[in-house]
């Protein structure tokens, strides 16, 4: 643990196995009923809903180790907007997708990804809802994979009969062949996807397909990791602005990037998260509950950790 580690707000239940990857999705009509999903990555493992105290209020069925989770609000499904949760699964080579806030699966038994690629274990999983027109995509890593196309990029839509499908449209993201990329996030406002090439640095791409752009935008954070860079957060202080949380995993803090312009380096938090894999970060407080904002992130011992932002930011160096 860091020295003058932050201490979290609070600290969830147990899962079964091995927590990875959470995601806050927000429940619009009453924030304090907003739920934490959180993977458990075991053979045997499940998405997990926690409540704001760290509760566990339910979980799915078994999934076959469900690696990284994210959230997408208002995709059309049986004619009703469907807020949907959506999970790897590796095992399976499938993308898991399920309805909020009840986690019923909505994909027909899972949805095949990097098909014909050996090997297309699938890791991470970010969404982007593109503001012209609210279409939905899911970006999906892998644990291992080409120098260039190691990111594929999916729509999601409702396949006729209320059940989620994912149309292939587009392979792209450069990979440094040095270990594997697992965290990606999407900020929807700006339209940049980025991805954390572990022990290199955060790669950044536009998130909309049809830009038909594809080339890096820009690599940072490639100094003062202790080894694997991991999840990745985007906290909005306005429209353009704010910071980037990036996991340094083994010195168990986080470092802190300008969320605009070429994304220069602010600082690093220490906080008392063990080995963090993944995290999340909203600005909305819950009644106050957690001041400037709530973030999530995994630590070992089968555990997510809440912290307020307010308190994070005063620790920045």
């Amino acid at each position: 643990m860091a020295e003058n580690a932050l201490k979290p707000a609070v600290v969830t239940e147990q899962t079964n196995h091995d927590t990875d990857d959470p995601a806050i999705w927000i429940n619009r009509a009453d924030t304090m009923q907003s739920l934490v999903i959180g993977t458990d990555k075991d053979s045997d493992g499940a998405l997990y809903a926690f409540d704001l105290n760290g509760k566990i209020v339910r979980k799915t069925g078994r999934l076959q180790r469900p690696n990284n989770v994210d959230i997408a609000y208002d995709l059309p499904l049986a004619g009703k907007p469907t807020d949907i949760a959506v999970a790897t699964e590796r095992e399976t080579k499938k993308i898991r997708i399920f309805r909020l806030p009840d986690l019923q699966p909505v994909d027909n038994g899972g949805i095949p990804v990097f098909a014909g690629e050996q090997p297309g274990d699938p890791m991470g999983v970010a969404l982007y809802t593109r503001p012209t027109d609210s279409a939905i995509f899911v970006i999906v890593s892998r644990k291992d994979g080409p120098l260039d196309g190691y990111l594929w990029q999916y729509r999601l839509q409702d396949n006729g009969k209320g059940q989620v499908r994912a149309d292939l449209v587009r392979k792209f993201g450069k990979y440094s062949g040095k270990k594997e990329i697992e965290a990606i996030s999407v900020d929807n406002k700006l339209g940049y996807v980025y991805c954390s090439d572990e022990t290199v640095g955060v790669r950044k791409y536009y998130a909309d397909p049809d830009r038909k752009e594809d080339q890096e935008l820009g690599l940072f954070g490639q100094t003062g990791f202790q080894s694997d860079h991991e999840g990745i957060s985007i906290y909005p202080t306005g429209d353009s602005t704010g910071y980037i949380l990036v996991s340094n995993q083994q010195a168990n803090t986080f470092m802190v990037f300008r969320r605009e312009g070429d994304n220069a380096f602010v600082g690093e938090v220490p906080v008392s998260t063990v080995e963090s894999d993944g995290s999340d970060i909203t600005p909305v407080t819950f009644g106050g509950k957690f001041p400037g904002g709530l973030f999530v992130a995994m630590s070992n011992g089968r555990v997510f950790h809440y912290y307020a932002w307010d308190e994070m930011k005063a620790r920045l160096k």
